[in-house]
Order: C-alpha cells, then structure tokens, then sequence
C-alpha cells in the first residue's frame, strides 16, 4: 500500500472526521490530489456514533440564534458559517440522496435517521473524486526535513505534503480516535492550545449510597436549573435531565455545561437550584404542600397534591432532613428551590465533545497556523464549542470548507511562484 504512493502528495489531511471529509470533497473537486490519513480503520466513527440515537445534522433556528449558540466564538464560527449554514448541509445532504426533516424540537435529522446511508454515500463521492484513503496511519508529527511522519502496522512511514489540514478532533470518545495526542506535538511547535476540557458533558455531586443506588438512570422531567454565572448574571434554563450514580447529566445539562464548567473552574464547585416544579406558583405549591393530609403519608400526599414521586420526592428527601419534612414552608421552597453543589465535570473521555484546542488566534483567517505556514487546522481541535443540537457538525464541516478553500489559494500561490521562477 505504501509502495503505491507517489514520491510527492498534492494534499494531506490527517483525521477522516466530518471537517476532514469536507474539507477533501472541496479539494477533490477543485482537481487537487488529496491523500487523507486516519489512524484507525475506517473513517466518520464518532458520526456513526452519534447516528446511534438519530443524527442529528444541524438545526433549523435563524440564523442569527444559530450564531448565538457559539458563545465568544460566535464572531468567528459566523465568518465559518457564511459559506455553509445550516440550509446549506441541508441541501448538502439532499445531494447524496439523504433528505432530511425538522424534528419537533428544531432539529435537522436524516430522514430514516440513520448515520451509515449518509456516510456510505459521502464516501463513495470522494472515492469517484480520486481521494485517496490510508487507514491505520496515526500521525506522530513531522521529522526534520517537515514531512508528515506517521505510525502504521507495517512500522514508521513519513510522506511529503504541499500542503496539510489537521482535522484530529478534540479529546472526547478516544477509543474512536479523537484522544488529543496532537496537543502537544503543536505545542512544541510553539502553537498556542487551550487545554481540552469536558463540554457537553455530566457534572458530579455527592449522592448518598442509598439515593445513587436507588435513583440512577432516573430521568427528571419538566424541571428547571438556576444559578450564577461566572460573571454574576443569573442562568436560568429548563429541561429534562438524568440522574446518574456520579451526579447529573442529559440535555438540560449539556445545554447549560459550558457556563456551569467555567464557573466551577474558577470557585471549585457550582450551586445550582432545582425547580421540581416549574409550571407552579410557590403560592400554590405551599398551599398544596400544607394541606392537611390526614393518615396519609408525606410521600403519598405529595404524589396526590403535587405530583411528586418517583426520583423527585427522593431529591427532597436526600436534602431535608426529618425536621425540615415535617414544615410544609420548608417543604415547598425546597421543591422550588432544591439545592445541589456540582463539584467537577465528568472526565473528557465520556464528553460529547470538548473544549479548548488550537486558539483561533493561531490560525490566519483561512485557518492556517501562523507559527506553521501550509499547515492548516479544522473542527473539533479548534478552540470553540456549541450545545448539542446539530451546532457541533455544522462549523465543523464549515470550518472543513473554510480551511479547504485557504488550501487551494495557498496552492495556486505557490504555483504562480514556480511559473514565475521558471521564466
């Protein structure tokens, strides 16, 4: 396999994710050879992953609170953005022959939901196109004349490119193949990384054995978290969330986890408050929680009054104690306002996705690493995020095009040059 090659690549990409993919579908139609690289034996894995449930494409919002959802980044990711949004891979999509529709919630799915069609029919495109797949190959960096060294079965190869584009992912789901190695090798290079940090992602707090053992797995549905950011200003969110042995995660939590992990980084734990009952008054919940319930026992007559049973009347009865549970006022401010203290993120291997990366202001506006001319970077691995909801594979696809394109202005460049040298 190694043999074949030619002596020089037009382009690498190392990493055979979505920003990867893209980014060799606009170099291949432009005419350019591109050589992509993967260190394990099929390319998109973490995409069939997160097909499992439903692949969530992208989401069909307006645009401007689409931007919004990229927090500090949303500026930059715009820029990404303005030449593949989310109708954009709509139409994308459709183009493979997957058409897609608007769930309920906004989101973008395919329409049998299922993540292989659309990758069985990406990949068949740019194999038709010329690009040329090498699996098994895990990138170790560069030697000393600049090629591209990598690690394979067959022992060490290095490969000469005109141009590169890293698209390695961040650090999440490392058995995939996104397991952050590359942060150091850039680093010595002296490119500026944020440290990889969980995002969407659980949080821990510190159940009793007897509630974790007897509530986890147990959603909470209709329920609303509140707390203080690190700036001051109060978040307030409502969901559905889980619980799990460790703590709390699912949607409501991904959703608010880039606010609550900041905050937590700075004082070393998040209180949040609990809302079991958002649709109620505190009037009406103390008025409900005081009623006299005769022979009846707390548990029963808060599941008759207010609905409150299951993992919810648990919570209550992991906070109060047994004085607090014989004072309804006690009771209902509790069932407003539960309080929970989150004290860490979960690890980054169990992160939907992560946080930090190569800086953006590493990187020119064609994302090309300033200390590494014709080395360019996109998606996970840059330092940005965005909630789940389809946000993720949108500017990491985009940020695939926006590199590809800077790829080909930096390649006709340099073919400029060599004709004019040659006259």
């Amino acid at each position: 396999m190694h043999a074949s090659l030619p002596p020089v690549l037009e382009v690498a990409i190392v990493g055979g994710g979505p920003a990867g993919l893209m980014a060799a579908e606009v170099l291949s139609s432009a005419g350019i050879r591109v050589d992509l690289f993967d260190g394990k034996a099929s390319v998109g894995r973490k995409f069939l992953l997160a097909g499992k449930g439903g692949l969530n494409l992208t989401h069909s919002e307006a645009l401007p609170q689409f931007i919004e959802r990229f927090r500090e980044r949303s500026g930059d990711v715009a820029r990404w953005l303005a030449g593949f949004d989310a109708d954009a891979l709509r139409a994308w999509s459709h183009g493979l022959g997957v058409d897609t529709f608007i769930g309920s919630s906004g989101r973008v799915f395919p329409r049998d939901l299922k993540a292989a069609p659309l990758l069985r029919a990406w990949l068949t495109r740019l194999r038709a196109a010329g690009v040329h797949f090498h699996m098994h190959h895990r990138w170790t960096g560069w030697d000393a004349d600049g090629q591209l060294c990598f690690g394979t079965p067959d022992g060490a190869v290095v490969r000469p490119a005109a141009a590169t584009l890293l698209a390695l992912g961040g650090a999440s789901w490392p058995q995939l193949g996104s397991d952050g190695s590359w942060s150091p090798l850039l680093a010595s290079r002296g490119v500026a990384v944020s440290p990889l940090r969980a995002a969407n992602c659980g949080f821990d707090l510190a159940w009793s054995a007897h509630f974790a053992q007897r509530h986890a797995g147990a959603p909470l549905k209709n329920v609303r978290i509140g707390f203080t950011d690190v700036t001051g200003r109060s978040i307030s969110r409502s969901g559905e969330c889980l619980i799990s042995a460790s703590g709390l995660e699912g949607s409501l939590i991904y959703a608010l986890s880039a606010a609550l992990r900041e905050r937590l980084e700075v004082h070393g734990f998040v209180d949040i408050a609990l809302d079991l009952l958002p649709a109620y008054e505190p009037a009406r919940v103390l008025a409900e929680a005081a009623h006299p319930r005769g022979a009846r026992s707390l548990s029963s007559h808060l599941a008759g009054r207010l609905g409150i049973n299951g993992a919810k009347a648990g919570l209550l009865f992991e906070v109060l104690d047994k004085a607090a549970l014989s004072d309804p006022a006690r009771i209902a401010a509790t069932l407003k306002a539960l309080p929970l203290r989150l004290t860490a993120t979960r690890p980054v291997a169990e992160a939907i996705s992560t946080a930090g990366g190569v800086t953006l202001e590493a990187l020119d506006s064609d994302l090309m690493l300033k200390a590494l001319p014709g080395v360019f970077c996109a998606g996970e691995m840059l330092d940005w995020e965005a909630p789940t909801g389809g946000y993720l594979l949108t500017a990491s696809m985009a940020s695939g095009r926006v590199a590809a394109a800077g790829m080909l202005r930096r390649l006709a460049a340099a073919s400029r040059q060599a004709a004019l040298q040659a006259e």
